[in-house]
C-alpha cells in the first residue's frame, strides 16, 4: 500500500508505483491518497497514468496539524482494518505521511520510508517538518535513504544497516520523465519570457508565515526594481496565508507574475527556462541540479546539503536584504553563476525506483540478491 497526499509526495511516490507495477506476480499495489492539493494530484497521477485506489478526503477550510492529525489516522485505521497490506511505503516529511505510519505501526504492519534520513539538525526548522521524518523514522522498518548522507544520519540514529537502502531520490526520476514531454500549454506565455533572464520562484514553508514570506515578496519586488531584463515568475501555494501576503506585496508590479501551481510538465518546463531558481521547497533543491539551474533556498537551514557542498545551491535564509544580494550577484557576476550552474546532481541517477522494487524484494525474501546502494561506485 502506497500512501499520499500532497503534490510533492505523488510526484515522488509515481515512479515507484509504476515500478511495482510492472512486476505484477511480485507485486499488487493500492494507492491511497489523503485528499490533500485535490486539484493538483489527479494532474500528477495522470501523467504516469495513474490514478486513486482510496481517497481518505481529510481536508477542511483553513485546518490545523492537529486537524490533519486526527481525521489522518482515524481514516487509515479503518482502510487498513479492511485491506491489510504486506507494507505501508511512504514519502517524506509531512504530517500525513507520519499519521499514516503511526496507524500501520497500531496495526503490526511494517512501514517503507522513501526519502530517509533526511535531517537538518533544528527540530523546528523546518517546521513540523524535520520533527515528521524524525518521528516517521522511528516507525519505520525499512528505510529508502537518498543519499549516502542521509544513511549516515540514520546509523547515527541506531538504526540497523541491514534496514537501509540507498537508492537515489525517487523525484529525479519522475523529473528525467516529465522532462522528455512538452507541456500542452506553457504555463507562462513563451512572448512574455522573449528576452528577459526568468526568475523562477516558490516559497510557502509554514515556518515562513510570521515574517518571512513577507520579507520573500519584498525580496521580489527588489530585484524586479534593480534588473530591468529579469521577469520574476512566482508559483503562488494555495495556503491562504501565503497567498494573500503575495498578493498584497506583488500584485499589479511590473514583470512580477503570480500564477497558481502548474502541472508538474508545466512546472518543469518553467524550471528549464529559468535562469535562476529562488526557492524554499525541498523538491526543487533537488531537481533542479539536473537542469543545470542555480538555487537560492530561502530557508535558515536544510535538510539537503549535498547540493549546498556540490556548489549548486546556497542557503541564503528569507532575508529580504540577504536574498537580493545574494540573487544580484549571480544576475551579474558570470563566473559566480557558471561555478553553480554546472550539471551535476547528488540525489540521484534516474533508478531510485528500480533500487527500491530491488530492495522491497529483497527485504521480503523474493530475491536473494540485495540491490547495490546509489553513490556506490
Amino acid at each position: 500500500m502506497i500512501v499520499m497526499g500532497t503534490r510533492p509526495e505523488v510526484t515522488k511516490l509515481a515512479p515507484v508505483a509504476v515500478e511495482l507495477r510492472r512486476h505484477p506476480k511480485q507485486f499488487r499495489v493500492v494507492l491511497v491518497g489523503t485528499g490533500q492539493h485535490r486539484d493538483l494530484v489527479p494532474q500528477h497521477l495522470g501523467l504516469f497514468r495513474l490514478r486513486l485506489d482510496h481517497d481518505l478526503k481529510i481536508m477542511k477550510h483553513r485546518q490545523t496539524l492537529a486537524d490533519v492529525t486526527a481525521r489522518t489516522v482515524q481514516r487509515m485505521e479503518r482502510l487498513l482494518a479492511q485491506e491489510p497490506p504486506d507494507v505501508v511505503v511512504v514519502e517524506g516529511d509531512t504530517t500525513a505521511v507520519l499519521v499514516a505510519g503511526l496507524a500501520a505501526f497500531y496495526h503490526h504492519l511494517p512501514v517503507a520510508h522513501v526519502e530517509a534520513g533526511l535531517r537538518s539538525g533544528d527540530p523546528y526548522n523546518p517546521f513540523p517538518e524535520e520533527m515528521n521524518r524524525r518521528l516517521v523514522g522511528g516507525l519505520a522498518g525499512i528505510h529508502f535513504a537518498p543519499t549516502p548522507g542521509a544513511r549516515d544520519n540514520l546509523l547515527r540514529e541506531n538504526v540497523a544497516a541491514d534496514r537501509i537502502y540507498v537508492t537515489g531520490n525517487t523525484a529525479i526520476d519522475a523529473l528525467l520523465f516529465a522532462a522528455k514531454r512538452r507541456p500542452k500549454r506553457p504555463a507562462v506565455p513563451s512572448r512574455l519570457l522573449r528576452g528577459r533572464r526568468l526568475i523562477l520562484v516558490t516559497a510557502h514553508r509554514r515556518e515562513s508565515w510570521d515574517t518571512g514570506i513577507r520579507e520573500i515578496c519584498l525580496a521580489l519586488a527588489d530585484l524586479a526594481d534593480k534588473f530591468p531584463d529579469v521577469i520574476i515568475v512566482y508559483a503562488v501555494h494555495p495556503n491562504p496565508v501565503v497567498r494573500e501576503t503575495a498578493k498584497d506585496v506583488l500584485s499589479g508590479r511590473e514583470r512580477v507574475l503570480l500564477i497558481d501551481p502548474p502541472g508538474y510538465v508545466e512546472f518543469v518546463d518553467l524550471m528549464k527556462r529559468a535562469h535562476l531558481i529562488l526557492t524554499d521547497s525541498g523538491g526543487v533543491q533537488e531537481e533542479a541540479p539536473s537542469l543545470a539551474k542555480p538555487v537560492l533556498v530561502m530557508r535558515q537551514t536544510t535538510e539537503r546539503t549535498e547540493g549546498v557542498d556540490e556548489g549548486c545551491a546556497e542557503l541564503v535564509g528569507s532575508d529580504r536584504a540577504n536574498i537580493v544580494a545574494r540573487a544580484s550577484a549571480l544576475l551579474t557576476e558570470a563566473r559566480q553563476y557558471e561555478a553553480m550552474a554546472r550539471p551535476r546532481n547528488p540525489y540521484g541517477d534516474g533508478r531510485a525506483a528500480a533500487r527500491i522494487r530491488r530492495a522491497l524484494a529483497y527485504h521480503f525474501g523474493l530475491t536473494r540478491r540485495r540491490p547495490a546502494d546509489f553513490g556506490a561506485g
